[in-house]
């Protein structure tokens, strides 16, 4: 296996990445794309503070946003993948203006659809995710291809210094599912309850 800190052509492997923003989690809440994000959350470990996406395809950015505003004493990272963030542009354009301190957003980027037979995406023609971010306001936004520039974000996602986003560059691989609860009903009420504790019973 190469070493993507030798190497600066390596591509990083997508559940070391996650693992890594992960790690240490505390109270962090994670929203997770649907497909391949979800599985590699799951495999970073279940939590009551994960909201795994089965479907809602190009909402798992603004989920993260109305999160982060609701709950401003909360950091609040969106992991989710690069044809999930293409298929909703527009909305790195409202977390610009909105620019909440507590949100990180971290797109595993390998350049591929993977849901529907792993077609190239349009950040294998280059389109740039980050520059995108930088160009619609959100001032921390950069292209990570190393491990040591992963825990870097995973720092900035877990202190919650500015709304952060990032192009995550990793390899088009593909894992076995790891699953989290299926059951829409469960994954909601168990997510609610951890962020609002014995209010969410009663709303």
């Amino acid at each position: 296996m190469s070493n993507p800190q030798k190497n600066p052509n390596a591509l990083l492997h997508r559940r070391d990445v996650v693992n890594e923003l992960v790690r240490a989690r505390g109270e962090l809440l994670v929203i997770a794309g649907l497909g391949a994000p979800n599985w590699d959350v799951s495999a970073a470990g279940d939590h009551v503070n994960n909201f795994p996406l089965w479907g809602a395809m190009g909402a798992a950015s603004m989920i993260g946003l109305g999160l982060a505003l609701a709950q401003p004493k909360r950091k609040v990272l969106v992991i989710t993948g690069d044809g999930e963030m293409l298929m909703n542009l527009g909305s790195l354009a409202t977390i610009g203006v909105e620019a909440p301190p507590n949100l990180t957003v971290a797109v595993l980027d390998n350049e591929r659809f993977g849901e529907t037979g792993m077609q190239k995406t349009h950040t294998a023609a280059g389109v740039d995710l980050a520059a995108v971010a930088t160009a619609v306001g959100i001032r921390t936004s950069r292209i990570v291809r190393t491990m040591a520039e992963v825990t870097e974000l995973r720092d900035l996602a877990h202190e919650g210094r500015g709304t952060a986003f990032a192009q995550i560059k990793i390899a088009p691989e593909a894992l076995v599912f790891v699953m989290p609860p299926a059951d829409g009903v469960i994954l909601t009420t168990r997510f609610r309850q951890s962020v609002l504790g014995d209010e969410a019973l009663y709303n």
